[in-house]
């Protein structure tokens, strides 16, 4: 499980750092070239740093895959919304509806829901 979570903190770091690139780079939509905002993107530190961060987490998550079943590991990356969702307001001063944390709430009552099945069911 502590394979798991690394992959997931890495995972949250490379989502935290592209939102932080994308806001460097600018808004991707009608009023901007895609060559310039490619352009713009290949030349932003923060969006290579994400991309690597992501890439960090797919070797972590490779071997998790290799150790873990995926009905057991995938609801896990549930971890990483509620994560994202914290930084997100708490962070990046974003508003979270309170809707939302709703949601916030059953993401983490299924991830304890699911880890209580897996303990009960390896005695562990």
């Amino acid at each position: 499980m502590g394979l798991l979570l690394v992959s997931v903190c890495f995972a949250v770091a490379g989502q935290l750092t592209l939102k932080s690139a994308m806001d460097a780079i600018g808004r991707i939509g009608k009023d901007s070239a895609f060559g310039d905002v490619a352009l713009r993107a290949a030349k932003e530190p923060l969006l290579w740093l994400g991309l690597f961060l992501f890439g960090i987490s797919a070797l972590f998550w490779l071997v998790v895959l290799s150790r873990v079943r995926l009905s057991v590991a995938y609801p896990f990356v549930g971890v990483s919304y509620i994560v994202i969702v914290l930084f997100a307001r708490f962070r990046l001063h974003e508003h979270v509806p309170p809707l939302r944390w709703v949601g916030v709430v059953v993401i983490a009552c299924g991830i304890a829901i699911i880890g209580m099945s897996f303990r009960t069911k390896t005695g562990t």
